[in-house]
Order: C-alpha cells, then structure tokens, then sequence
C-alpha cells in the first residue's frame, strides 16, 4: 500500500533508539525526509547513518534536551516547516508515590509532559497558518491502566492523552490532526529500566525483572516496529480522518476476561 508521504518532512524526538528510532527508519521508509532530535550526539549520529544506508532519504539531527527551556524554540527556529512532528522523548521513572520524589517528578514531567505541551504550541501555530499537518504523541499504555507503581508516568501520560484528543477535536478546524498512540511493554532499554526498578519493589531484586513481564499477550512485548507503522499509517493520509484519538496498542489486554 503507498501511504503517500513519499518527500514529507517529519521531525521526531527521542529519536536516538528505541520507538523513536524504529518511528522515524519506518518514515524513511516510505520516502520521507527526517530530522531526529535526541540529547546525545554520537546517538543521534549512529541512528543517522543507519538509516541513510537503508534509505536513499534526507536524514538531519539536532542534539538538544527537550526539557530544557527554550527548547522548542530552538528546534523550530532549526526546522521550521515540518509536515509531521512525532512527540516521542520521554523518561518518566518508575516508583510509586513513596519512592518518586518531588524533583525527581518535575524534572520527569519537563522531558515527557511539557515537552510536548510546547513542542505542539510551537509546530500548531505554524501548521494552522498553512492549514496542513500533523502531530503524532507517542504516550503510553499506563494512561489507561492507571499503575501504582508508576505512579508519575501513569499521571503524566493520562494527561497527555486528554491533552491530545482536546488538541485533535479542534484542530481539524484548521486541516490540522492531531493523535496519540500508547505503546504497552516494548522491547526496548527502557522496558528493562522500568522492568528492574518494577522487580525491586515486587521482590526486592532487580535481576528478577523478566518475571515482570509474565502474562503479556503473544507471551512477548511489542516491538518497537510494531509502534511504529502503526505511527506512520495514521500521520499518512490513509488515515486521513483520523484526529482527537489515541489508540491503545496493547495486544487485546483490556478485553480480556
């Protein structure tokens, strides 16, 4: 199926590894042109020349942490016309309401909440002004399943999806989408991150982490590329209706009995 986004330009964040590593290869793949921004430049350089060896696209990147202030400034005075921004980066701790501290929860909420708060502020007011674009969130599946021992990143991700359909009802005013997909468990470093400080709580061992992951669906995670063309189909215009939803990809779970 073409997906007509062949020569789009789409920037994704948190784009060293990862999801949004595998969202922005599977952009180039149907012949887009990406702009990765992550902290880490050597990252960011290795996720680059893997992908222009695989695709004959335009790859850029932008070393910068999202958290810090002015951030998104930086990055659209950087790239200013963007056709699909991808809202990715995100390191929301582990821990339940004892263990997180208060600074350890705002600086979380910095990278993953108002780094896409702001990201959407800057790249909304200039797709408006065109009248094209859209916007992806990468959230996550603890948004629905409300976990006690992911308290912040259970907090912070449910309100990125409220703030993702409010942001998407409207949006198609301007000929603008806006939509969000939650990941669940996905093979990734940070699924053992949160896996291990899940298995201290639990058991008081962190190297007991892959019992963490019994009784997923498939009896496995997701993988990263499953995220991802799910991403890709919906910015595409195939799926071109599609605006003020998330879609929870979690392998049939939610209505199991």
């Amino acid at each position: 199926m073409d997906l007509k986004l062949a020569g789009s330009k789409v920037l994704v964040t948190g784009a060293s590894k990862g999801i949004g590593l595998a969202v922005a290869s599977s952009f180039a793949a149907e012949g887009c042109n990406v702009v990765l921004v992550a902290r880490t430049e050597a990252a960011l350089q290795a996720a680059q020349q893997q992908i222009r060896q695989r695709h004959n696209v335009g790859v850029e990147i932008l070393p910068l942490d999202i958290a810090a202030s002015g951030s998104a400034e930086k990055i659209v005075e950087a790239f200013p016309d963007i056709d699909i921004l991808v809202n990715n980066a995100g390191a929301i701790p582990g821990g339940n309401i004892e263990a997180v501290t208060e600074q350890i929860w705002r600086q979380a909420w910095e990278l993953k909440v108002f780094g896409y708060v702001n990201l959407c502020r800057q790249y909304f007011s200039r797709m408006k002004a065109r009248k094209s674009g859209v916007i992806a969130n990468v959230v996550g599946l603890a948004a629905t399943r409300m976990m006690f021992d992911y308290i912040a990143g259970t907090m912070g991700n449910a309100g990125l999806v409220a703030f993702t359909k409010a942001m998407g009802s409207k949006s198609v005013d301007h000929n603008v989408r806006v939509f969000g997909v939650n990941p669940p468990m996905t093979a990734t470093d940070r699924m053992i991150t949160l896996s291990r400080t899940r298995a201290q709580e639990q058991f008081g061992d962190p190297e007991r982490w892959r019992e963490t992951l019994k009784g997923l669906p498939f009896d496995r995670p997701a993988t990263p590329e499953e995220i991802a063309d799910a991403v890709v189909f919906l910015a595409s215009p195939r799926a071109s209706y599609v605006s003020g939803v998330v879609l929870d990809i979690d392998g049939g779970s939610a209505s199991r009995n």
